[in-house]
């Protein structure tokens, strides 16, 4: 009788023990209250303004004084109908400029302009200067339309979100995912980014403090951010049945074993 609750006790410990690691394991940042604030904060970048890259899709108002000294420099709002109304209904659409494969958009009255690489700032103070040879003290608006990062793999929700280009960190990526799964790689999330026109792949640890002083914790335009599976999900999908089916053969093996063991102790005896 102890041969056979003795291994079964072993089973029971180890499963708990397991159990333990990865509860450890899916905790993120565990060495920060080992790392002092003020070493963070030496190295924490803080968020930067986004950069305009080929691609983009940019709404730049412009606006003065005198309206119609402006009006020039302004593409036409769009009249769109509503064929879901009860009524037939027009609402304007303010149309945008798309960054082409040269860096540049086509802006009225003043013609080409070259953008990329530019910060949001620099790129509206250039507009200001260029408009400013004609109009007086126009003032230049410049939002990104449809800025988006892509979110993959071990999350609850995967798949490609609108975020705020001004500041979205790793975090608020995977936040709006619905954080991780139970079954993702906290230590080694991929981030892949476009730059100058080559690809960047950079592995990001969620359990250090480091997460918050990399140059990546802030996100661009078009980033994919992977979250790679757990060994447990492996054995947890497809190849259930089939560790499930081994751990039963297993274990019947060893009862069998420790049955034909003990009768040949007594049998012995």
């Amino acid at each position: 009788m102890k041969n056979r609750v003795f291994p079964g006790l072993v089973m029971v410990l180890g499963i708990l023990l397991s159990s333990c690691v990865a509860q450890h394991k899916m905790s993120y940042f565990r060495n920060i209250d080992k790392v002092s604030l003020d070493s963070i904060n030496k190295h924490y970048e803080a968020a930067k303004e986004p950069v305009i890259r080929k691609g983009d899709k940019l709404v730049i108002l412009v606006s003065a004084l005198d309206p119609e000294a402006v009006a020039p420099f302004n593409l036409p709002v769009v009249s769109t109908l509503e064929p879901n109304m009860l009524e037939a209904t027009s609402t304007g659409k303010v149309q945008y400029y798309t960054v082409d494969n040269e860096g540049d958009i086509m802006f009225p009255v003043i013609g080409k302009v070259h953008l990329d690489g530019l910060s949001k700032s620099e790129a509206i103070d250039l507009l200001q200067q260029k408009i400013g040879v004609l109009v007086n003290n126009p003032l230049v608006t410049l939002n990104f339309v449809g800025y988006s990062v892509t979110v993959l793999g071990e999350v609850k929700t995967p798949g490609r979100y609108v975020v705020s280009p001004e500041r979205t960190s790793v975090l608020d990526a995977l936040a709006q995912a619905g954080d991780l799964t139970i079954y993702g790689k906290r230590d080694n999330v991929l981030l892949t980014r476009e730059k100058d026109g080559k690809l960047e792949f950079v592995r990001l640890n969620l359990n250090s403090s480091d997460i918050f002083m990399s140059p990546y914790f802030y996100l661009q335009q078009n980033d994919v951010l992977y979250v790679e599976p757990t060994n447990a999900r492996a054995i947890s999908s497809q190849n259930l049945p089939l560790y499930l089916s081994v751990v039963t053969t297993l274990a019947s093996m060893a009862t069998v074993i420790v049955s034909v063991v003990n009768t040949t102790k007594t049998v012995v005896e």
